[in-house]
């Protein structure tokens, strides 16, 4: 699977099929980022049934805390 990942083609031998998958397989937290697939934002109560297709443009951006 080839997908376009905040700007950078990236390819991933496993079938990512939902935003929960491509996050888990990035090892980021949910809770954590806010996702974009082609140009949607996607609302974190529905990573589980998003899918995710092969040469999507993905934008995954993480919130860190701090002063």
């Amino acid at each position: 699977m080839l997908l376009r990942l905040n700007g950078i083609e990236k390819t991933f031998s496993q079938q990512i099929n939902t935003v929960s998958r491509l996050l888990l397989e990035l090892g980021a937290k949910p809770r954590r980022v806010a996702v974009e697939i082609n140009g949607e934002i996607i609302d974190p109560s529905l990573f589980d049934e998003t899918p995710v297709h092969d040469r999507d443009r993905v934008e995954i951006v993480t919130f860190v805390g701090g002063g």
